[in-house]
């Protein structure tokens, strides 16, 4: 979870040091997420950096649950048409929400994507990600028969975010390959739980 501080002022400069990561990212690699670039960036000197997030991987760990959260936001915002019953086209939707989201934050796709994620995403995360995915799907079709289906959407959301960090390392970018392989691999995984 990103630091709650209990005064209005600590929140504003932990939210200052986040926005101050993704603006590296926005111009620079990973590896200049730093105490002394996120001080130099924010305007805060180093013990407030410190004080917040002590190491270079705090900074991340906040950034990268900033990341899941907007991604799961998109998932929970987007409207699906009501007459879509199909797994492929849900499955193929929810991929294509995450590709644009990916697509859109070049932040996400340094941070996750382009580099084995240090640290890596928290399993927390991964679970709330794929608890939005499974809403999406079984609220229009019923997937009772599927034993475990929060490890299996766990499993597919797993696949879709490694897809892509392997299209994008590969690549240079996301790119549709990714996007229609994430789908087809979603859909070949879930599919034989499915009579």
């Amino acid at each position: 979870m990103v630091i709650k501080a209990k005064q209005k002022r600590s929140q504003l400069r932990i939210n200052s040091l986040i926005n101050s990561g993704f603006e590296i990212l926005e111009n620079e690699n990973i590896d200049e997420i730093t105490i002394a670039n996120l001080a130099k960036y924010s305007g805060l000197k180093r013990t407030s950096t410190y004080k917040f997030f002590p190491t270079a991987d705090s900074i991340k760990v906040a950034m990268i649950e900033v990341c899941i959260d907007e991604c799961v936001m998109d998932l929970d915002t987007k409207i699906i048409d009501e007459d879509i019953k199909n797994l492929s086209n849900l499955l193929n939707i929810c991929v294509n929400i995450l590709y644009e989201y990916f697509n859109s934050k070049k932040y996400a796709q340094k941070l996750i994507l382009e580099t084995t994620v240090s640290p890596p995403i928290d399993s927390k995360l991964i679970n709330k990600l794929a608890e939005s995915i499974e809403s999406k799907i079984s609220y229009r079709i019923n997937l009772e028969e599927i034993f475990n289906k929060s490890g299996v959407f766990r499993v597919i959301t797993q696949i879709i975010i490694s897809i892509f960090s392997l299209n994008t390392k590969e690549s240079g970018s996301l790119n549709e390959v990714g996007k229609i392989e994430a789908h087809r691999a979603s859909v070949a995984y879930i599919s034989s739980f499915i009579k």
